[in-house]
């Protein structure tokens, strides 16, 4: 009785023993994906992030490079690159002049690598894009008023950066996954701004038709002796003045 009690303690054990490899290896083809994915979707959200950031850069930079500046707009050639080095490329990347990201290790994010060490961004100038696009204000009459004050047109400004990211081979389904980030940002660039009321009332005085001022001031000159006489208790008109916006005493703070 006591060989035979030892002997089914054995099968037992080595039942359990055989549960025990196979539970490891089905918890294994679950958990190791799993633990090579979830860094991966980081991976990618970090890169997701750094397009939007990039995008803004793009269309901020036609707030200074515009119509109306002196160098005029970039294009967007020297928007990519400048994107691919300040913000695809290493953290440390030093701001240069026309510094180009080069397709090897010591030019790329460190975390931006899949599991066997592979890039995500394998050629820059393949992976990262830019786009912009200028609009005018197609609305008519603000058009027609933009035109006669000499105000410029094309001022919608759109940046949009395109980011593709590798496949990872070997790793379902992102082997397949063609996977492409694009964000975008619109901004109205070269508004005009007025450096007082003297630019304002030249303005107004210069728009021809959208405010017929030679012809209002000829008619108050015309008029302007005769209101003494007939003693209207009013002045001549002032045709195109501009006064300044005062902020009244009583609203100004006191320290």
């Amino acid at each position: 009785m006591m060989l035979q009690s030892n002997s089914q303690l054995q099968l037992r054990v080595r039942h359990q023993q055989g549960q025990s490899t196979v539970e490891f290896i089905v918890l294994s083809l679950v958990l190791v994906p799993l633990l090579l994915i979830v860094p991966l979707i980081g991976k990618f959200m970090d890169i997701a992030q750094t397009t939007a950031v990039a995008g803004r850069y793009v269309a901020f930079e036609g707030v200074v490079r515009h119509t109306s500046s002196s160098d005029g707009w970039k294009t967007d050639a020297e928007l990519a690159q400048e994107v691919r080095r300040r913000f695809f490329s290493n953290s440390d990347a030093p701001i240069k002049t026309n510094d180009a990201t080069g397709d090897f290790n010591a030019h790329r994010n460190t975390l931006w690598f899949d599991h066997r060490g592979a890039p995500l961004l394998p050629v820059f100038n393949h992976n990262v894009g830019v786009a912009s696009s200028k609009e005018g204000m197609t609305q008519p009459i603000g058009a027609g008023f933009a035109g006669a004050f000499g105000l410029s047109h094309d001022n919608l400004y759109t940046g949009r950066v395109t980011v593709s990211v590798a496949d990872v081979a070997g790793l379902s389904p992102f082997d397949a996954l063609g996977l492409t980030m694009s964000r975008s940002t619109t901004l109205l660039v070269d508004p005009w701004a007025a450096s007082g009321p003297d630019a304002v009332r030249s303005k107004i005085q210069g728009s021809g038709a959208a405010f017929p001022y030679a012809l209002l001031a000829t008619e108050a000159a015309i008029l302007a002796p005769f209101i003494p006489v007939l003693d209207w208790g009013t002045s001549p008109p002032d045709v195109g003045r501009v006064d300044p916006d005062v902020v009244p005493a009583d609203r100004l703070g006191t320290e």
